[in-house]
């Protein structure tokens, strides 16, 4: 009997590790099938931007997944086709208060960021 509960305690601690082993990483460099990725150059220079950016998208309809590379100033958005355009995502990424490559940030939403967010700033 203790044989017999040893090896089940083994066999289900060895399904536990290979399970652990095969979980998908967080981000991934492709779409999953029915959805698209675009990038946006922005004008965000700071974590603050990252995480103001990745929030706002979090709430624009048929966005899957946004990730801002700060040192590179590129958004990624993930996003289902049918249910939105990267023209409305660009649009989305100006009423927040950034560039959205050579398109400019919406005047308004730009003046509510804190200075540090700001164009001028420098990056930190």
């Amino acid at each position: 009997m203790k044989a017999f509960a040893f090896s089940l305690l083994t066999l289900l601690s060895l399904a536990g590790t290979a399970a652990q082993a095969q979980q998908a990483p967080v981000a991934t460099a492709t779409a999953k099938k029915g959805t698209e990725m675009v990038q946006f150059k922005t004008s965000a220079v700071c974590d603050m931007c990252k995480s103001r950016l990745e929030k706002s998208l979090a709430y624009e309809k048929g966005v899957q997944a946004a990730n801002l590379d700060v040192p590179s100033k590129v958004l990624t958005v993930t996003y289902n086709p049918a249910k939105t355009t990267p023209a409305a995502l660009r649009t989305a990424v100006q009423k927040t208060g950034y560039d959205a490559d050579a398109v400019t940030a919406d005047a308004r939403a730009y003046d509510r960021l804190p200075d540090c967010c700001k164009k001028t700033a420098a990056a930190h």
